[in-house]
């Protein structure tokens, strides 16, 4: 009897304890995420930061016709299709609260890999066979539409984008058996795209790929990597270049309020401490920020702050690519729900991009929900991250520690197994589908200008914005930390969107419309709902 009391206190002990936890974590997401931090640690892919005209010391100027707040890619991908297909003379001014591209897209990990099977049952019980197949092939359309935008920036080498092999690796049975499961489901529905995909089990897996002994299983998909900072800033240089006369970005200047037209005006005003800047159309693309100047998102694109590392291989992981060919990114799967990530970078040092931690136990960190700081880090998923990959290798195929090469003497790097830690604030959707479009009025809390048909033909003759969509808010983000295979071309959606050419553009035929912001769809989606699906 007195064990099962003792047990029975344990339990409501940590009921109480994951109660506390779970009041502070709602607590978190349903306040401003504030202006990011202004001294973050220091990503690995930053180093050496880009060489970019960001008009440090030019005037902010009075008017743009399009203003876009943030600089990662979604800013990158919206700002190159309204240049590219906008009407002639639009004026788009970037705003950036840091350097370029140092959000989170300058802090991932890296990859370009879909999720495929992993949730492609969830997707047709939700939306549909047809809405499922839809956005499937929406993700894998971002690998080619990258490398379209890198070869255009001449940047294919420097981008480092390139094809691999991903592993999903899977240390857990079950976990194992349901996905295989999962991927004959996804392979009977689309058999084309799931052609590339198969299973090894076991010692053969273990074998074969390198790894652990303890390793039960792995599926393996075609996938793309990439450096994700470079593919940014190789797109703004681009821009900057080829429209100097209609693009500007200020870093350093974040937007700190904005302020509705007020009749007869179709403008906003954008504030920064640099100034103000009217314009038609203000898009979001601050992913985990949003809901600083879209109070009404709060709780429905939640911040979440993640880690990642650079690490020097084992010695008997030879560098650039693991030792294969071709190149391969892994995800591994312990302890459900949770999994770390890994790509490896094309190089001689050939570091090892690694990031996870944020379920250790079979729990959840809910530490890091709510937090949009990545000017810290949590210890805990910090010595996780930093100890784990000898183990999913297993130590015979990891080797001995590898020495920092003394050609790194100055670069400011540690010396050890971890080269470089950093962390990133995600966006995550509380109903795991981006955001995005038009931003309406109950979201933003601002009054949205009249739209009559005056302003949807010519405009009001102060700008070329006039030929676009009738003037607003925009948003694109809550990725929930797969930015790299569905910002891209959200983005670009949005900015057809913005420029009133969806029906030119067929937009219907391959955006999926669970990703378009609605107010049913707004109100729906909660932390409570997020909960229930875990």
């Amino acid at each position: 009897m007195g064990n099962v009391l003792s047990q029975i206190k344990m339990v409501i002990a940590l009921l109480r304890e994951l109660d506390a936890e779970y009041r502070a974590v709602k607590e978190r997401v349903e306040r401003s995420p504030g202006l990011p931090v202004p001294e973050p640690t220091t990503p690995f892919w930053t180093v050496p930061p880009a060489n970019l005209p960001t008009s440090a010391d030019a005037a902010l100027p009075s008017h743009a016709d399009v203003v876009v707040i943030g600089s990662g890619i979604t800013s990158a991908s919206c700002v190159r299709t309204l240049l590219k297909r906008g009407p002639p003379g639009l004026r788009i001014v970037v705003l950036e609260a840091r350097d370029v591209c140092t959000g989170a897209t300058g802090r991932n990990g890296g990859h370009v890999n879909p999720p495929l099977f992993h949730d492609y049952k969830d997707l047709k019980a939700e939306f549909g066979l047809d809405a499922a197949k839809r956005i499937i092939r929406f993700r894998l359309a971002h690998l080619p539409a990258l490398r379209e935008a890198v070869e255009e920036a001449d940047a294919l080498e420097h981008s480092q984008l390139r094809d691999i092999e991903k592993l999903d690796v899977y240390f857990d049975q079950k976990v194992f058996d349901e996905q295989k499961q999962a991927l004959e489901q996804w392979r009977a529905d689309m058999p084309e795209e799931a052609a590339g995909s198969y299973v090894v089990e076991g010692k053969e897996a273990s074998q074969k790929f390198g790894l652990s002994e303890q390793v039960v299983g792995v599926i393996a998909s075609p996938g793309g990597a990439a450096h994700p900072y470079r593919i940014v800033t190789s797109v703004f240089a681009k821009l900057l270049s080829r429209y100097s006369d209609q693009l500007s970005i200020f870093a350093h200047t974040p937007c700190t309020e904005i302020t509705p037209p007020s009749a007869p005006s179709l403008h906003y005003t954008a504030h920064t401490p640099r100034g103000t800047l009217s314009a038609r159309h203000i898009i979001h693309a601050t992913n985990g920020w949003s809901s600083h100047l879209l109070p009404g998102m709060r709780g429905k694109l939640v911040p979440v702050r993640g880690l990642m590392t650079a690490q020097r291989p084992g010695t008997g992981l030879p560098a650039p690519a693991l030792a294969t060919t071709p190149a391969r990114a892994h995800v591994f799967y312990h302890a459900p729900p949770g999994y770390d990530y890994l790509t490896q970078l094309p190089t001689v040092r050939g570091e090892l991009m690694f990031g996870g931690g944020a379920a250790q136990g079979g729990r959840v960190v809910l530490s890091e929900f709510g937090l949009a700081d990545d000017g810290a880090y949590a210890l805990g998923i910090a010595a996780h991250v930093g100890g784990a990959l000898p183990e999913y290798f297993g130590r015979a195929h990891w080797g001995g520690e590898a020495r920092a090469d003394p050609a790194e003497e100055g670069e400011g790097w540690a010396a050890g197994r971890v080269k470089a830690l950093w962390t990133g604030v995600l966006g995550i959707s509380t109903d795991l589908q981006p955001w995005v479009g038009r931003v309406p009025a109950r979201v933003s809390g601002r009054a949205v200008p009249a739209h009559s048909e005056a302003d949807a033909d010519a405009g009001d003759g102060k700008d070329a914005g006039g030929a676009t969509a009738p003037a607003g808010e925009w948003l694109s983000g809550g990725y929930t930390g797969e930015g790299m295979v569905h910002a891209w071309l959200c983005a670009h959606a949005l900015a057809l969107m913005v420029l009133g050419r969806e029906e030119d553009e067929r937009v219907r035929e391959w955006f999926p419309d669970a990703f378009r912001i609605t107010e049913h769809r707004w109100k729906r989606a909660s932390l409570e709902r997020l909960a229930e699906r875990f």
